[in-house]
């Protein structure tokens, strides 16, 4: 048995499903009367549903009652999940599925650690679930990243110290978190961004061999 784990985030590491959410905010946006742009979509990485809405709602200066913020989040995330069911693996991004076959092959276990309520949806429209040994996501969870409790719970699931698990993340807040749960963190995108990671690659294609090997005692 392996030493060392690792937990994925979802979106931005495995698959993309960020364009979805951008889709579904901005038509929410269209109708209340005001522009939400893909920068303005940046703000919501790595946040809850609920927060992101209050984000968008501050960019617009619209306020609403509490029963009419419900109804938008449901309706929200229905035309989020008409997007998500029409996923296959083309969408999983590119070198994910090498890199679960380099940690099959190493007895290394792994884990996902996201935000999304969606995730057990997504894995199975990609056709990944299976390969996951436990899935933590914001069904499991109380509190958003930078909290680390995501992550921390991952940890439980791999049945290994916080300090033996590595974190695949894409988002500030889940680098935070894994910094805060005293894991390594691992940063899939622009370096500059999530220049608090431990180690930075443009996407898991850029992986080395052996990276892995280093951490193992």
């Amino acid at each position: 048995m392996s030493t060392i784990g690792v937990i994925f985030d979802l979106d931005g590491v495995i698959v993309d499903t960020a364009k979805y959410h951008y889709l579904a905010w901005k038509n929410l946006a269209d109708n209340l009367g005001f522009e939400f742009t893909e920068a303005h979509n940046e703000l919501l990485k790595g946040v809850s549903r609920v927060t992101s809405l209050e984000i968008l709602l501050d960019i617009g200066k619209v306020q609403l009652t509490e029963e009419k913020k419900q109804e938008i989040l449901i309706s929200k995330n229905e035309e989020y999940l008409s997007y998500i069911k029409k996923m296959n693996a083309d969408e999983i991004l590119p070198g994910a599925e090498q890199l679960l076959d380099t940690l099959d092959a190493l007895g290394i276990k792994y884990v996902l650690g996201s935000a999304s309520k969606n995730a057990e949806l997504i894995l199975n429209q990609v056709g990944l679930y299976h390969r996951f040994h436990g899935i933590v996501d914001g069904n499991s969870v109380s509190k958003a990243k930078p909290d680390p409790e995501v992550f921390l719970i991952g940890a439980v699931k791999l049945n290994l110290p916080p300090k033996n698990c590595i974190v695949f993340e894409d988002a500030i807040a889940g680098v935070e978190a894994a910094n805060v749960a005293h894991m390594t963190s691992v940063g899939i995108g622009d370096k500059n961004t999530l220049q608090e990671a431990d180690f930075n690659f443009n996407s898991l294609t850029e992986i080395p061999e052996g990276f892995f090997s280093k951490f193992i005692i």
